[in-house]
């Protein structure tokens, strides 16, 4: 209510002053044709105000809809990859757009409140990151663009032709022309079924029909850029493409009537234009494939054979007097190397504790810089992590006690209880815990030798995706909460185990909170001598 008074109040203001400027007292004998020409002005002033008032009005009702939905549950709302993308879009993008249309008017109370507001917005770092999450999902779980912008996951949630144009928009920015052409094309179906936008079909398709011809597909770049002209014949870089496109395409038959090869290369080229689908780059990873398999479920190798190997049990820390009584539940998740699951080991109270306290420490999560040992940042590792220490809660030092009951070793040389949450996307590439030969100092700060051991707590549960990936043996072990998992990363010799190489699989649907304690050498000499074998 106060906001509609505002805006009637500061539209008379402007009426008034407006009105001063046209009757001028210089021009007596034209006031009443001026009068006239006011009073016109005015009524397109009027309508021109309601529009821009229905307009906002439209927005706000729309976004109280929404708000009330997600501050209901901000984080089960944000724990779907596409209600977070469209978050962060609204508040970098949107937002700003419905800056532009209040700007035409003079709310002064509304833009001061949002120019203060905007501060603490997303950026378009934040955007691009968003967008780049959903794409990394996109490619993990095999998910075309239809079924993310379609809301064909749980959670029901869409991607409308602008959001698909603005992911398009970020991959092509980014120099990623696969992403480009297939999120153009998602945008350029919903635009052709018709729905509703401010985006243009000739916006969509210079785009597309650049990042096609990135891929070499020139008849149809070709296609698409006399699809553009046709809708827009001054489009001065359509046409300019265009004439180059036919030169090379010219240049082309010349080669082809040469080399006497014509149908060869037709059949190829035509092959690519009726498939419609481009393969997507190699990158850095070289175990890519295998790894998202196993993200997805995909490739585990726990044969009959091996399965006969696995059991439960109950465990009792080699007869540790604190757990006589009331033993942990123990559950082989591979043989060898050997993974076990721990049941119960956090409280759903003891979880919340842990989260309450982490929340405002939270900041990027960090590597070991395997040249100098100072942690850093990393693109493959994409969460938010904190540290706490046995003096921020009892609740601390009871966790880190019970992992040393567990597992019989010292936790006074291992490293702080950090806790980490995997947002939208969020992901570790496989990577390894202890420090290799080629990296002899990644752990000489700390002075307490290697990491042998990783014991990993889940503090949620998860709707889709986030497991932890074990590439070189094919496991793949899903979040439970209350449960963790532990492994040696050392032989008993003293040598890294490779196989242990590990990766936090991207979250498709949901949240997940984990917490890992990492075990060191130093102190753990006699509770697990050492040995030749390289055998546990």
């Amino acid at each position: 209510m106060k906001l509609w008074l505002q805006l009637f109040f500061t539209c008379a203001l402007i009426w008034h002053t407006e009105a001063e400027f046209f009757t001028s007292i210089g021009q007596m004998t034209d006031l009443i044709y001026a009068e006239k020409d006011l009073v016109q002005s005015l009524k397109e002033y009027i309508r021109a105000e309601e529009n821009k008032l229905s307009q906002i009005k439209s927005w706000a009702e729309k976004m109280d809809i929404l708000t009330s939905k997600s501050t209901s549950d901000p984080e089960g709302y944000l724990a779907h990859p596409v209600n977070a993308y469209k978050l962060v879009k609204r508040l970098n993008t949107d937002w700003l757009e419905l800056e532009n249309l209040v700007l035409q008017d003079t709310t002064n109370g509304f833009i001061a409140n949002l120019t203060i507001q905007r501060q603490f917005f997303p950026t378009e770092e934040d955007e691009t990151g968003a967008a780049k999450a959903l794409m990394r999902l996109q490619d993990t779980y095999k998910l075309d663009p239809e079924t993310l912008s379609r809301g064909n996951l749980p959670g029901k949630s869409t991607l409308t032709v602008g959001d698909c144009f603005g992911m398009g928009k970020t991959a092509y920015n980014d120099g990623d022309y696969y992403h480009t052409v297939l999120w153009m094309e998602q945008a350029l179906k919903q635009h052709d079924e018709g729905e509703d936008t401010a985006v243009s079909k000739v916006e969509i398709l210079d785009y597309l029909s650049y990042a096609v011809f990135q891929f070499g597909d020139l008849h149809r770049a070709m296609e698409l850029t006399r699809r553009l002209i046709s809708l827009d014949s001054t489009h001065e870089r359509a046409g300019s493409n265009l004439r180059y496109f036919e030169k090379l395409l010219e240049k082309e038959r010349e080669e082809e009537e040469k080399e006497k090869s014509v149908n060869k290369t037709v059949t190829t080229t035509e092959a690519v234009v009726q498939s419609g689908a481009y393969e997507r780059p190699l990158d850095y990873l070289p175990e890519r494939d295998i790894y998202e398999a196993l993200c997805r479920g995909e490739g585990v190798k726990m044969t009959p054979r091996r399965q006969k190997r696995l059991f439960c049990r109950y465990h009792d820390g080699n007869r540790n007097p604190h757990l006589l009584i009331a033993p942990f539940k123990e559950e082989d998740e591979w043989d060898s190397p050997h993974i076990v699951r721990y049941y119960d080991v956090m409280s759903d109270e003891e979880i919340e504790k842990i989260k309450q306290l982490a929340k405002p420490r939270l900041a990027r999560a960090t590597v070991r810089d395997p040249k100098t040992g100072v942690l850093t940042v990393a693109s493959y590792r994409v969460s938010k992590s904190s540290w706490l220490e046995e003096d921020d809660d009892p609740v601390v030092a009871k966790v880190n006690q019970r992992m040393q009951q567990i597992t019989g070793l010292t936790v006074k040389t291992a490293e702080l209880l950090q806790v980490a949450n995997y947002g939208m996307g969020g992901q570790y590439e496989p990577h390894f815990d202890f420090s290799r030969k080629d990296e002899p100092d990644a752990f000489k700060r700390l002075g307490t030798g290697n990491r042998v051991a990783t014991f990993l707590n889940y503090m949620s549960d998860v709707e889709a995706g986030g497991a932890t990936v074990f590439p070189d043996f094919g496991a793949a072990i899903w979040p439970k909460k209350g449960t963790a998992v532990f492994w040696y990363n050392l032989f008993r010799s003293g040598e890294g185990d490779y196989r242990t190489r590990h990766a936090a699989c991207p979250v498709l649907v949901g949240c997940k909170w984990v917490s890992n304690k990492w075990f060191h050498e130093r102190g753990n000499e006699f509770l697990r001598p050492c040995g030749r074998t390289e055998v546990d």
